[in-house]
């Protein structure tokens, strides 16, 4: 599978973990700010616009300022999901 096809993939994932288990918590603060970028960008790939449009990097930070939750599994795939973008970009 070749980069574009991971974020792809793991933009994807982490919008699931968010609609599964933060579905009330999406709609306001911190979360809501991740989930729509992640839905923004899940939007950019999907019609394959220039990845230097995706606005995820700093999502991790984003959560770790608002929730003390360090152990957070969420956390990781955030993470995955950065990287990867800061790879390909």
């Amino acid at each position: 599978m070749d980069n574009n096809a991971c974020l792809t993939q793991q933009v994807k994932t982490v919008i699931n973990i968010l609609e599964k288990e933060y579905s009330n918590e999406i709609t306001k603060g911190t979360l809501q700010l991740i989930y729509n970028r992640y839905k923004d960008g899940l939007k950019i790939m999907e019609s394959n616009g220039d990845l230097k449009n995706i606005n995820i990097i700093g999502g991790v930070r984003a959560y770790m300022d608002s929730y003390n939750d360090y152990q957070n599994p969420l956390l990781k795939e955030l993470h995955k999901a950065e990287k990867t973008l800061e790879e390909l970009i």
